[in-house]
């Protein structure tokens, strides 16, 4: 297993990745299903090296994308020294593996490298599966907020509230 940067060469695997992710969110009915991202907000996140994946057995199991930015979505929260994590999508192939456990050891290491003090992670609607496994991968449920400000999120923000979870290291 092994973690590194996304290249412009994983771009069809990582849509591919969104679309399985996508039909599975339909499938299970949840409140909010994950819209056609733009390939300009990929390629700059592989450009500015924040597309990461996992690989198991020279395959992509599993991709994320990471910011130390999140206003729209954080608001004063945003103040604080954190990485969040975006768009966690596993290869189907490889499910049930607790890649957001592996996710989250890994995070701890990158954000001590950048010197941040929490690592944290949204989801969109009530979600109680989600939450579930999100709570027990170590992340702290802070509850559901209305977004004040969506325009130039991606489309599903406009939707639902946001679940807001983090790990404060501070702690730990």
């Amino acid at each position: 297993m092994n973690i590194k940067n996304c290249t412009i060469n994983d771009i069809d695997e990582i849509f591919r990745l969104y679309k399985i992710a996508s039909d599975y969110q339909k499938a299970k009915k949840t409140v909010v299903v994950w819209p056609e991202f733009e390939r300009t907000l990929i390629e700059t996140e592989i450009t500015e090296n924040r597309q990461w994946k996992l690989i198991i057995d020279n395959k992509i199991a599993c991709v994320w994308a990471t910011t130390f930015s999140d206003e729209q979505i954080w608001q004063e929260k945003n103040n604080d020294a954190a990485v969040y994590i975006h768009r966690i999508a596993t290869n189907p192939n490889f499910r049930g593996n607790n890649f957001v456990g592996i996710i989250v050891e890994w995070a701890k290491k990158y954000a001590n490298e950048h010197q941040k003090d929490f690592i944290r992670l949204d989801t969109l609607g009530d979600n109680k599966g989600l939450i579930h496994h999100y709570t027990k991968s170590g992340f702290t449920f802070l509850g559901m907020f209305d977004l004040e400000d969506t325009r130039g999120l991606p489309d599903h923000y406009q939707t639902a509230p946001a679940c807001l979870f983090e790990i404060d290291l501070t702690i730990q």
